[in-house]
């Protein structure tokens, strides 16, 4: 996948990875302080198991190519199990060496 050069663009290439069930991916793209190496398998086993039905951003807190560090709140929707469900998150970010990473959930 291209580099992002935002937050917001890496969570959307995030989110084309579950979309994809691109394990390698959502763990390159995971801050090396918080990757959750143990759950990818499980990760990419829940990734394959649901339908994925759209991604809405709702709202992007610094994060462009000047920032080191910002926020992105979405809602990714999803069909599992005969029925919709929703992901509301706003995820924290920081750039490293010119690259973005996801870091986990903004406090």
């Amino acid at each position: 996948m291209a580099e992002a050069k935002t937050a917001e663009q890496l969570m959307r290439s995030r989110y084309s990875a579950f979309v994809k069930a691109d394990g390698d991916y959502l763990m390159q793209s995971h801050h090396a302080s918080t990757r959750p190496i143990k759950e990818k398998k499980s990760i990419v086993k829940w990734a394959k198991s649901v339908e994925w039905i759209k991604l809405d951003v709702i709202e992007t807190s610094k994060g462009t190519e000047n920032d080191t560090q910002g926020t992105v709140t979405f809602q990714a929707y999803f069909y599992e199990k005969g029925k919709v469900d929703i992901i509301h998150e706003k995820s924290a970010f920081v750039k490293e060496n010119n690259n973005w990473f996801y870091v986990g959930l903004s406090k």
